[in-house]
């Protein structure tokens, strides 16, 4: 290879398959393995300069395949001392001076981690690709960040609101390595992205228009207005017709008068592109009108659809900052195969890595001790280590010390030995260590991992006779990022366990399972312990080839064999009622077996997927690798149809292993953008799905001390893909919350009376203006108000920045700052979602899930919903509190508020579905605390719930009495609706397991979910369902009168506090 650094040629050539890949005797492709991959030549471009000229220095080294990156630089230098090259540089600086890159297709790459073993490396399998018989690497000095990069990093900082780059309070580099990682999917996608599609986001879908929608177009055909300026043109095209048939129509028929609508000569339709009025969404896309979604909420509203014509947005202005980083090896972070890395028939003065596989010892870890600047004030005084090993869940193995006095600094100094070998360690095996008080007995006491159960342990009672209380915790991944067995001393700063009166305990289920340390080092809780060390680097091996061990083939051909054999039928009618269950249901060890004994069998049906993997030991290696080849080898996963809820399933805690959740997000990933919007609250390429990724993840990053390193670098890795222009209007986004939480503050600090809010009006029109100073829309002051309530939320109003928006109406919205509304998002999400399943049997419902979001630590904001009021005002303006018993009073607002017989018809049809539709899904998710002021009503008709603060069947009493006397609120016979979400009994579950650990108050266990079981009546028939329902409709028909009490009284205080406040 020249001396000159140029790029590789783009063509790789295709390599012939070597017979010896087919070859199943060891020995023989042992000798064929390491005559390819003992020794690799590689020419190394130095740093420094050549005596004689100008040009690089080089030199060529014969590299051992089985070396380290750290060591291949090492031995760089060595031999550029030994060369005497340059002695003032090589003497002077170290070997980590320098960084390692290549060319590959025009790319400069760097082959960044330094532990990985070198034969492992994708410039190696590149390099043979093109038959290069020399391979070519450069060494450079580590590049220092420009003033201008730590400018924009301090800029994307701020946007997250969170330092990414601080990095005290973790024990190694996984966040910068992943860092690192994620710029070559991000280049990926960039070099993909059509500048155009992007910047237009066309908002559209696969899906068939539901028939209901269908009913109402007319032979096909739909009128549209196209704008101009001042003038409009409306024109018939066809629901078929694509946005460059709508253009060529209108042009075609605005022909005469295109001075008059001011379109120049020169210009003609391929120059302008559609847009929705008042909104920045396009019609550009070759799909038909019909599945824009624009063109669906219109039809379902029954209104015009209106256009803007314009020139295209400028693609310039979403230009990506390119990266300062080179592009990582892509095989960084792979760990070689167990043939790749085994100290077997190898000449152990060449070993420089270990496999884990190699490993037959047992798993041990020694309690140095404990330390803590200030004692907690506990009753008990004795104080015991517990330290378990988990995989996901499941519970690998687990031993305590003995208990000791609790002082300031308690030390052990003992090993504890896991029932465990170090080869059965699976990649996510975490130790979780605890510190636990409580008269325990002075002898240890081991519970053995040689069964294997679910994560229960360390939260009361451990022996059934004493009780004892978990005080701190803190988790250790075995097998960090490079799959590298974690060695030495490691002092680890715990998380204090919560009190049950502390907010953050609702979230504790999942803060447990948190690899992050505390990063209050000064004042936490402080666990030192030791990890056996090595003579080298111990690597977990990515795989094993069955061919090239005979032990290891003859188990898994016996054990396929006997997978593989038919089920008899006495087990199939078994199989099935295992397959199923819904996920709440737990599996029995019988059940297990079966399904383990039969996998070949549950590999055919994708719904047996997460029951059999439920059923993989994972403490066994023999068993993981097993459960890896089936995955590998089965298509039916990947040739089945979509099903969210399944998928999404196999991303929960439960299931830890890479290949698993590798296998889930494949499948997700050909979700639609809509259908993409309605599961992002569980889980980017468009802007509009962008905007509320960035504010779902940075709410989190704000409300989540345990996991918000990891939400930092996935929002930094969107942002570093977004163009200037959508930083700023995230720049302007995040000012805006600042301004209006500064306002909230404001507020608060004038007055702690819950309901006086009169003499804040000044107060909030000066510091608004203040504020709000920032913003684009302009805020107007004189219709805005803080609201009677404790946490004193704003109600907002601004004016349309859009010119050519049709709706005079401002936009509203109430920022609240003091309550978390997570379990509003997820309640309104869900409402979504039960729409699109209604949708999908042709059901229209007319839900009404308005805006909601959480940008910060109990901070965000609700839409308000234009011309609506609760059903409480209207029966008090009416005739007061003897309103909530007059039938007549809904029926005779909905005819004042419509003009035409034909609206008013059209309002109580919207009411009565609406009606049903909340009835339906309020008693489905359980949600309670339902009354006048929690129910509003637009002047179209359509019904709708706020406020979802109680759910899953976990009421509000009031006066020690339960307000929930009857299971639902205002019920028409909606029968279909609620067989319907029976079928997506499962997705349901899943939705709201998923959101366990989220620190929902009414959400932080599998007995919480349980209601939805019930009111879904899981495992009875369809007519059992169906009698259930009407059973629940004739209790609610015969106790509806307990309902008007209920919403009475509601309105007898509102009458109450209002009089007061007038009084005052």
């Amino acid at each position: 290879m020249d001396g000159k650094q140029t790029p590789v040629s783009d063509e790789e050539p295709k390599v012939l398959r070597e017979d010896t890949r087919r070859r199943r005797r060891k020995k023989a492709i042992t000798s064929s393995f390491s005559a390819s991959m003992d020794q690799i030549t590689v020419e190394f471009v130095l740093p420094t300069a050549a005596r004689s000229g100008n040009s690089p220095d080089t030199l060529q080294l014969e590299v051992a395949g089985n070396w380290t990156v750290e060591q291949v630089k090492a031995q760089v230098w060595l031999k550029a001392v030994t060369l005497n090259l340059c002695p003032d540089f090589y003497q002077r600086f170290s070997p980590d001076h320098c960084i390692l890159l290549y060319q590959k297709k025009g790319n400069v790459c760097e082959i960044y981690d330094k532990h990985q073993v070198f034969q492992t490396l994708d410039c190696i399998r590149y390099w043979r690709a093109l038959k290069k018989d020399v391979g070519r690497i450069q060494l450079v000095p580590r590049p220092q960040p420009s003033e201008e990069s730590l400018q924009y990093q301090r800029y994307l900082n701020y946007l997250i609101g969170y330092d990414v780059t601080d990095v005290s309070n973790v024990h190694d580099d996984e966040l910068e390595f992943t860092r690192r990682k994620l710029l070559t999917p991000r280049r990926i996608e960039l070099s993909d992205r059509d500048p155009k599609l992007y910047s237009m986001d066309p908002w559209v879908t696969r899906k068939p228009l539901p028939e209901h929608l269908l009913n109402k177009v007319s032979n096909n055909h739909i009128l549209v207005v196209i704008h101009i300026g001042t003038a409009s043109q409306t024109i018939k095209v066809s629901i078929d017709d694509p946005p460059a048939q709508v253009l060529a129509s209108f042009f075609t028929k605005t022909a005469n008068k295109r001075v008059l609508l001011g379109i120049p000569d020169n210009m003609c339709e391929t120059d302008f592109v559609l847009r929705v009025c008042g909104r920045e969404e396009y019609l550009y896309s070759d799909k038909p009108l019909q599945d824009f979604n624009w063109v669906r909420q219109c039809l379902k509203n029954g209104e015009e659809i209106h256009f803007v014509l314009e020139t295209p947005p400028d693609p310039d202005l979403d230009l990506v900052r390119k990266d300062e980083w080179a592009q990582v090896d892509d095989c960084t972070g792979v760990a070689g195969t167990h043939e790749q890395l085994t100290i077997d028939e190898k000449d152990h003065e060449r070993v420089f890595t270990i496999s884990m596989w190699d490993c037959n010892r047992k798993f041990r870890v020694k309690v140095l001790g404990i330390d803590i600047p200030f004692l907690p004030k506990i009753p008990e005084f004795i104080v015991f280590i517990e330290a378990s090993i988990f995989h996901g869940q499941q519970l690998l193995a687990q031993e305590r010390t003995s208990s000791k006095t609790f002082n300031e600094e308690v030390l052990w100094n003992c090993w504890l030995e896991f029932n465990i070998k170090i080869k059965d360690l699976p990649k996510g095996a975490r130790l979780n260590l605890q510190v636990v008080c409580g008269k325990q007995p002075q002898t240890p006491n081991s519970k053995g991992g040689s069964s294997y159960q679910d994560n229960t342990a360390g939260t009361g009672s451990h022996d059934g006779k004493t009780k004892s209380r978990l005080l701190y915790y803190v988790n250790l991944l075995l097998i960090d990022h490079r799959s590298l067995l974690r060695q030495g001393e490691f002092i680890l700063h715990m998380w204090k366990m919560p009190e049950k009166s502390e907010e953050s305990s609702s979230s504790i289920n999942a803060d447990k399972l948190t690899s992050a340390t505390n990063p209050d080092k000064a004042s936490s809780m402080a666990i030192a312990i030791l990890l056996d060390k090595y003579c080298y680097p111990v690597v977990l091996p990515k795989s094993r080839d069955v061919g090239r061990d005979l032990g290891a083939g003859n188990e898994e051909a016996e054990g396929g064999e006997r997978g593989q054999r038919e089920m008899p039928n006495h087990l199939k009618k078994q199989f099935a009622a295992i397959v199923a269950t819904d996920p709440l249901h737990p599996l029995s060890p019988e059940d297990k077996e079966l399904l383990w004994h039969f996998r070949h069998e549950c590999m055919r049906d994708p719904r047996a997927y997460p029951k059999l993997l439920s059923s993989v030991r994972w403490g066994k290696q023999e068993d993981v690798l097993a459960a890896h080849r089936l995955l590998e080898r089965s298509s039916a996963w990947d040739s089945s149809g979509l099903d969210v809820g399944l998928a999404m399933q196999l991303l929960d805690c439960h299931y830890s292993d890479a290949q698993v959740r590798s296998m889930a997000v494949r499948k997700l990933e050909t979700l639609e953008d809509d259908d993409v919007l309605r599961y992002l609250l569980q889980l980017v390429q468009s802007k509009r799905i962008g905007h509320f990724l960035f504010w779902f993840l940075r709410s989190e990053i704000a409300q989540s001390m345990h996991y918000q390193q990891r939400y930092a670098v996935l929002l930094e890795a969107y942002l570093r893909g977004c163009g200037e222009d959508m930083l700023q209007d995230f720049r302007k986004q995040v000012e805006m919350t600042e301004a209006l939480q500064k306002v909230t503050r404001d507020v608060k600090a004038m007055s702690a009376d819950k309901y006086d809010v009169t003499a804040q009006g000044e107060s909030l029109k000066f510091s608004s203006e203040k504020s709000l100073s920032c913003s684009s829309h302009s805020n107007i002051i004189e219709q805005c108000k803080v609201m009677a309530s404790k946490k004193k939320p704003l109600w907002l109003q601004f004016k349309r920045a859009d010119s050519t928006t049709l709706s005079k109406d401002p936009i509203g919205i109430i920022f609240k700052h003091g309550d978390d509304l997570r379990q509003d998002m997820l309640i309104l999400q869900i409402l979504l979602i039960m729409e699109s399943i209604w949708e999908t049997e042709s059901l229209d419902l007319c839900l009404l899930p308005y805006g909601c979001i959480s940008t910060g630590n109990k901070i965000g904001m609700i839409e308000i919903v234009k011309d609506a009021t609760t059903i409480a005002n209207i029966q008090q303006s009416v005739v007061g509190s003897t309103g909530a018993f007059k039938d007549e009073i809904l029926y005779q607002w909905l005819r004042d508020k419509c003009v035409s017989e034909d609206k008013f018809q059209q309002a109580v049809e919207r009411f009565l579905y609406s009606c049903g539709g909340y009835c339906v899904a309020t008693y489905v998710l359980g949600i309670g605390d339902r009354h006048n002021d929690n129910i509003m009503i637009t002047e179209s008709g359509n019904l709708f719930h706020i406020d979802f603060g109680h759910i899953l069947g976990n009421y509000k009493s009031f006066m020690g009495i339960s307000k929930e006397w009857v299971p639902f609120v205002l019920t028409p016979d909606f029968l279909y609706a609620y067989l319907a979400l029976r079928h997506h009994t499962n997705l349901l579950i899943i939705l709201f397991s998923m959101m366990l650990m989220t620190g929902m108050p009414q959400l932080t266990s599998k007995e919480d979910i349980e209601y939805i079981r019930e009111a879904l009546t899981v495992g009875r028939s369809e007519d059992e369902a169906q009698r259930h329902l009407l059973d629940q409709i004739e209790i609610c028909r015969e106790k509806g009168w307990m309902v008007q009490i209920n919403w009475f009284v509601h309105l007898v205080l509102g009458i109450k506090q209002g009089v007061e406040k007038r009084s005052t």
